[in-house]
């Protein structure tokens, strides 16, 4: 029987409407947890929540200084973007930087997100490419990182199939994700992930751990520590990239800075990074609601363990406890973080 707490309500005409349930960790640098909800235990998908961490070997290898890598190009790597033009010039040029283009790219091809940038393209009878993929940054990380370990090779052959899990590329990526959450990935299910590389089932206590490793960069290697603050820092210079226009995680560190890293994963996943408080998050909604709970309860949490002014606090506030709106424009509910 599921014991997990409600996490999330959505609140219509004086009654709960409905509710989602999940689960919440927050952890510092040693270890410690310093609070939670539900079963933190439980090995979940973290999905794209934990790119950040499967960005680090891109800059610790010297990849990112080899192509020379701005802090947009950084802060893509690190994406769930949706698909803008400047999402989509920023992916390509990181190929083009490191001598290849959107032919290396293994992610596949979906419409942008971003529904104006869907509309114009459908109106100009353009068809959506690689790059337009939410995780083209991501990918092209993997590509620039490729490029480098292809020493003196054919970089194109030695790329081809770097979504295999046994691929060197894979490899690196997953050494990283290990060494930051502390959990064996040999030892635990993996799934493939909607970009075609694998998602090792983590719980939301290591998640935690690993993203306060990123805030604080104990617990790291010196390597991996110096690209946890260049990854954090190109992200705070370049919050667009991460997201993209009126989404949560661009808004939330547009706002707040370098006091705030988060990313959101498929499934109702979110981690995140608080480095002044030396905090990580990691939060799983048990029904997947990523647009509306998840938001919301990462709200919360930020609210709660984050320095903000009243300004920023009212700003947060107004994403833990929203409005539901009508086609009429017309107020008709709310949907808030129920933490305890």
């Amino acid at each position: 029987m599921n014991t997990n707490p409600v996490l999330a309500e959505v609140q219509r005409g004086g009654i709960v409407e409905s509710f989602h349930r999940g689960a919440w960790a927050v952890v510092d640098g040693s270890g410690t947890l310093h609070s939670h909800a539900g079963d933190i235990d439980r090995p979940i998908f973290p999905r794209s929540a934990v790119k950040v961490l499967q960005a680090l070997p891109l800059v610790e290898s010297g990849a990112a200084e080899r192509w020379g890598l701005t802090d947009d190009q950084l802060a893509l790597a690190c994406a769930s973007h949706g698909g803008e033009a400047p999402h989509v010039a920023t992916a390509a040029a990181m190929l083009a930087q490191a001598g290849v283009d959107a032919a290396a790219l293994e992610c596949g091809t979906h419409w942008p997100y971003h529904e104006g940038t869907q509309r114009t393209m459908a109106a100009a009878g353009q068809a959506p490419s690689a790059l337009h993929n939410n995780c083209s940054g991501k990918h092209s990380g993997f590509v620039c990182l490729g490029c480098v370990m292809a020493k003196d090779g054919d970089a194109r052959a030695f790329l081809r199939g770097y979504v295999g899990r046994e691929h060197p590329v894979m490899r690196e990526v997953g050494a990283a994700l290990e060494a930051a959450t502390g959990w064996r990935l040999a030892d635990t299910p993996v799934g493939t992930d909607g970009c075609s590389i694998p998602t090792f089932a983590i719980p939301l206590r290591h998640l935690a751990h690993a993203f306060a490793r990123v805030a604080g960069g104990g617990g790291l290697s010196e390597g991996r520590a110096r690209a946890a603050r260049r990854l954090r820092a190109a992200v705070a210079k370049a919050p667009f990239m991460v997201a993209g226009s009126g989404r949560f995680d661009s808004r939330v560190m547009e706002r707040l800075g370098e006091r705030v890293f988060c990313k959101v994963g498929a499934e109702g996943v979110y981690c995140a990074a608080f480095p002044e408080a030396g905090l990580g998050v990691a939060l799983k909604m048990d029904d997947g609601n990523t647009a509306r709970a998840a938001e919301v309860v990462m709200a919360a949490l930020i609210e709660r363990h984050v320095r903000l002014d009243d300004a920023e606090r009212a700003f947060v506030h107004g994403l833990a406890d929203a409005p539901i709106t009508n086609w009429n424009g017309l107020e008709v509910g709310r949907l808030r973080a129920a933490l305890a």
